[in-house]
């Protein structure tokens, strides 16, 4: 059962029913389920579905045994198959059984699905020349081919099929990029395996592993969300111990650059700018590099990058990837076996709990911003982002913007978003800081527009004089669950 991916198996499915060949790139972090994606739809559909896998660090003579393993899985029941000693000639044989197969005649489908195509495309493997050379002389003229080739690597695939400068150039015909569950698809991931849970379990249980499905599977039904993020970050045994570091050795060839660089974006709850990171990463300023890194991030779904409201600050980049943003908080200075076996259940009471459970919920608000939009009835938003003001001089105040909606209509939704165990209390304290806050923001930025105070909630505003008085929209965790069919 495929849960969510409505408008990737909508794409899909124009593909599948195509008059031409297609040639697909699919792309997503590592565990997003797009194996899982492709198996299933075209599990469904009639057709011959043909699929090789990369080996992560797998030699050329292996890639290609492992491509002659799967010809004879196919074509010939299981009779072994010589291996081939190129690309070329390993194509030229996947070629020779499609043309020879009885269902060639009858123009049914032939699904080649090449899976994890940047680890097949081993140094000097002439696999992109093969590529290049079978789809433009023999598949592209057939409309019962279809081409997939997918990998995590989204920058090899971006650089090298869709924007290839050679014969690849311009011949994908669609473009997947498949993202982490959102709420609602999470919870829907939960009930498919028996997890009923309350949408605060789920949402804590979203916060330290993320919207990826392999992460989720890990959850037990009859434990709470705490019990369940002990067992699977902190135990002797934890399952994704090891995951954070596994990550990026997968993706990317120097590791540890990434690692630092999505460090430093952490530290910041409302993002670092361009020129931050330049100070403070080893990158060098020239030649690209640091360009290149966030890019691949971006790509990958670690981090976002915003323009502030502000826009003479430049870019912004914020973590958005909950599962990382957990570990680099609980994990990366310690080691689990100075874990008790009850030791996420004792930091659920500190403070130090509820300053991380506050950022981990603002980034999970800014990933359901379809959401908030719908619960707000807002139709369209010039610019969505943070907003900082940092002081430069004795006693000048600063103040900061969880959200700021800078709306088509002559106005702006600033939003407050709080994480708190039970509806949040807007006192008089408050009130007076809020109203400071808008006051600083309207003065520095000089904005005529109607400013509208919105709060984001997990578990809602209690009635208070003040938030009478000054809230004009709330937003709840029920409203973040909502599911985004835009």
């Amino acid at each position: 059962m495929i849960i969510g991916r409505k408008a990737e198996i909508q794409r899909l499915n124009k593909v599948f029913s195509s008059k031409e060949a297609e040639l697909v790139v699919l792309y997503g972090r590592r565990r997003i389920g797009k194996t899982f994606l492709i198996r299933q739809f075209f599990a469904e559909k009639k057709c011959i579905f043909f699929q090789s896998n990369g080996l992560q660090k797998g030699s050329l003579k292996k890639q290609l045994l492992h491509f002659s393993e799967s010809l004879s899985e196919i074509f010939t029941k299981g009779v072994a198959i010589k291996p081939p000693s190129s690309w070329g000639e390993a194509f030229s044989t996947l070629s020779q059984f499609i043309e020879q197969s009885t269902e060639k005649k009858t123009k049914q489908k032939f699904v080649i699905f090449l899976d994890e195509l940047p680890w097949m495309a081993t140094k000097r493997s002439g696999l992109l020349e093969a590529l290049d050379y079978y789809w433009n002389r023999y598949w592209s003229t057939s409309s019962n081919i279809v081409v997939i080739v997918c990998g995590s690597s989204a920058s090899w695939l971006i650089k090298n099929i869709i924007y290839n400068k050679g014969g690849l150039h311009n011949r994908c015909t669609c473009e997947i990029k498949l993202d982490p569950f959102n709420l609602s698809e999470t919870n829907a991931y939960l009930k498919s395996r028996g997890i009923n849970l309350k949408k605060n379990y789920v949402l804590d249980i979203y916060m330290a592993l993320g919207g990826i499905p392999y992460y989720l599977k890990y959850v037990e039904p009859g434990l709470t969300a705490a019990e369940n993020i002990q067992h699977i970050h902190f135990d002797k045994k934890a399952p994704l111990k090891d995951e954070f570091r596994k990550i990026f050795t997968s993706l990317f060839t120097e590791a540890e650059i990434y690692i630092q660089l999505i460090k430093l974006i952490a530290k910041e709850k409302h993002g670092i700018s361009r020129a931050e990171l330049e100070s403070s990463s080893q990158l060098s300023r020239g030649g690209g590099r640091l360009t290149e890194c966030l890019d691949q991030l971006i790509q990958t779904n670690f981090i976002e990058s915003y323009v502030p409201w502000n826009k003479e600050r430049g870019e912004f980049y914020k973590i958005i990837d909950e599962f990382s943003l957990f570990y680099i908080y609980w994990l990366s200075s310690i080691t689990t076996k100075s874990h008790s076996p009850d030791y996420w259940l004792k930091q659920v009471n500190k403070p130090i709990y509820h300053v991380w459970a506050g950022y981990a919920f603002e980034a999970v608000c800014h990933k359901h911003i379809a959401q908030v939009l719908v619960a707000l009835n807002i139709k369209t938003a010039e610019n969505i982002s943070a907003w900082k003001l940092t002081t430069r001089s004795k006693g000048e105040e600063g103040a900061q913007i969880d959200l700021l909606i800078d709306r088509s209509d002559d106005a702006i939704n600033v939003c407050e978003i709080k994480y708190t165990d039970s509806p949040f209390v807007t006192d008089k304290s408050y009130a007076e800081k809020l109203k400071k806050k808008i006051d600083i923001f309207k003065k520095t930025t000089k904005t005529n527009k109607q400013i509208f105070l919105t709060m984001i909630s997990a578990h809602g505003l209690k009635a208070t004089i003040y938030s009478e008085d000054m809230v004009s929209g709330l937003v709840t965790l029920e409203d973040l669950f909502l599911q985004d069919n835009s």
